[in-house]
């Protein structure tokens, strides 16, 4: 494996909080929810989440800078007894990293329970994480060290985004127990109801692994759209003018507004689409629809003498025969 600097494109004298913010940025590029074309961005992915496994633990990243560990995490020696030097716990959030690295999305072949290739979960069977059931969600246990540790409790979670938060690409605050709260990048998954997955933020285990936080987005009810997937829809009142003579009218959208060309004659309930104008997340755009409504005045001794003299010479007819 790569030099966990190189892949991270920091320098060895970086910061923590430098170091942190290069694997977000880099996390969010290359994740595979949205490279989904991309048959290798899972191994870069992967190759990423180990690099940061190292790097983002202050112990690991001494012990590499000491060279008593590989790119990796894994020990270059090892005493007379067989321990390695430079072992450890997987960082958690809290503990000296940051818990996005450890979210996957959706479930995989191997189910809900699925293991990132490269980290410290290497080699386990993961089936035995479904061994056992206790507390309020699935248990577990592993071999670890020779030994079999209790994985502990899955946590449900909800937590709340708005259309501008989703669109404006800022992050998901998921509270935790304890009064604790974690930022992560909303996944393009989330808009299709699917949950996401916070590796080790559960409920804890004596000595053993804590369990998963599964988070549900829910996606607060707007003012003025409605949201369908990825596209959005808005009702557009418009003066009687407007609809007859044609306009240019101002229309809200998530990202500030835009000018919308009325067409003249335009009827009560007429779509209009705005391309891409909808929600954007990964590779795809939705669109905001915007329905015509026409309003009429409260009072208009105008209006009400033009509609008698169209009453009188006959009018028009809106309905066919099939109305009776």
């Amino acid at each position: 494996m790569r030099n966990p600097y190189d892949i991270l494109g920091v320098q060895p004298s970086a910061a923590e909080a430098d170091i942190k913010k290069a694997y977000r940025r880099l996390a969010k590029r290359h994740h595979p929810d949205r490279n989904r074309d991309d048959p290798k961005a899972k191994d870069r992915f992967a190759e990423l989440n180990t690099a940061y496994e190292v790097l983002g633990d202050a112990e690991k990243r001494k012990a590499f800078d000491r060279g008593e560990i590989d790119a990796e995490g894994k020990p270059r020696f090892q005493n007379a007894n067989g321990f390695g030097f430079g072992g450890g716990r997987r960082p958690h959030a809290g503990a000296g990293a940051d818990p996005f690295e450890s979210f996957e999305f959706g479930h995989g072949p191997r189910g809900p329970y699925q293991r990132s290739s490269g980290g410290p979960f290497e080699g386990a069977d993961f089936a035995d994480i479904l061994s056992q059931a206790f507390g309020g969600g699935a248990g577990g246990s592993r071999m670890r060290g020779g030994r079999r540790e209790e994985k502990g409790a899955d946590i449900e979670i909800t937590a709340s985004a708005t259309l501008e938060d989703i669109a404006n690409g800022r992050p998901l605050r998921v509270p935790l127990p304890g009064g604790r709260t974690v930022e992560v990048a909303i996944p393009e998954s989330a808009l299709d109801g699917k949950k996401l997955r916070l590796r080790g933020q559960g409920q804890p285990s004596l000595g053993g692994v804590a369990g998963d936080a599964m988070v549900s987005v829910r996606i607060a009810p707007h003012a003025l759209f409605r949201r369908e997937g990825r596209n959005l829809y808005l009702d557009l009142p418009l003066t009687v003018d407007e609809a007859v003579l044609g306009a240019s009218v101002r229309v809200p959208t998530l990202t500030g507004a835009v000018e919308l060309t009325i067409p003249a004659g335009a009827n009560d309930g007429r779509v209009l689409r705005l391309r891409g104008k909808g929600l954007t997340a990964g590779k795809e755009h939705g669109d905001l629809l915007v329905t015509l409504r026409i309003r009429l005045p409260e009072t208009d001794s105008r209006l009400r003498a033009f509609a008698e003299s169209l009453r009188e010479a006959g009018s028009y007819k809106p309905r066919g025969p099939e109305f009776g």
